[in-house]
């Protein structure tokens, strides 16, 4: 068992939570406490209800999410977000939000241990946001074919390759979830391999116009490494069990 502050203080100082900005409304923290103590860690993707009832089902009392409770515009406490909110405080489960700061974060983030199970070094970051960037950019990988035999067998039921840009890449860019927004930063930075959770159907033109090789792993699929790498951390050093929550979602 463990207190609740302090697993709340590792996590805080992990991910740099006061140093990281995040979209307006995110709220990265301790969103909904516990009765202060802790005996079971979980992690998941999302702070969905299902989510919740399985946290709950495995006797987990902190749950650390990538996408939280909280975002912009607030909502009322009704409906979907009640049932939430409701099941929180019945079965005692404290949730701790961590979304950009475990995208951007060097060791245990998205984007670094996605290059890192592909073989990938980041050697350098794009996409800059509020003092931070999002993005990871790594050393080219020995081919296109190898790249995606490695991203087929990490990604084996939501990959999609969309391939105009060169055989043997010369840089490749990484940004977990939704990627539409490096798509115009791409070639400025001289990358010409992309990979990412999810695009838009626009730019599969993008990538026949300008040269790029667009690969598709899944939003939820490349956002699961993060808060299990956090997690992990957090069972090991307070000595308590850990257990990943997984909602199989597709997209």
């Amino acid at each position: 068992m463990a207190r609740l502050t302090d697993i709340v203080e590792y996590c805080d100082s992990r991910i740099k939570r006061s140093e990281i900005p995040d979209f307006p409304g995110a709220k990265n923290g301790l969103q909904v406490a516990n009765n202060g103590e802790v005996t079971k860690i979980g992690a998941a993707v999302d702070a969905g209800l299902v989510p919740f009832e399985e946290a709950t089902m495995q006797g987990i009392d902190f749950l650390i999410v990538h996408h939280g409770l909280f975002w912009n515009p607030p909502i009322p406490v009704v409906g979907p977000a009640y049932s939430k909110l409701r099941l929180l405080m019945e079965k005692n489960l404290a949730v701790y939000g961590a979304h950009l700061p475990l995208d951007c974060h060097p060791e245990i983030g998205n984007n670094a241990i996605l290059a890192e199970k592909v073989g990938l070094k980041v050697v350098d970051w794009f996409l800059p946001y509020e003092g931070i960037h999002m993005g990871a950019v790594t050393e080219p990988p020995r081919s296109r074919s190898a790249l995606r035999e490695q991203l087929e067998t990490l990604f084996p039921s939501t990959f999609i390759g969309i391939e105009y840009g060169p055989d043997t890449p010369r840089k490749v860019g990484i940004l977990t979830g939704s990627g539409s927004s490096a798509i115009p930063h791409l070639v400025a930075n001289g990358i010409d391999t992309f990979i990412t959770g999810e695009l838009k159907q626009e730019h599969f033109n993008v990538a026949q116009e300008q040269g790029l090789n667009l690969y598709l792993c899944g939003h939820y699929a490349t956002e699961v490494f993060g808060v299990q790498a956090l997690a992990q951390e957090v069972s090991e050093k307070f000595e308590i069990p850990y257990e990943f929550v997984k909602t199989e979602c597709p997209l």
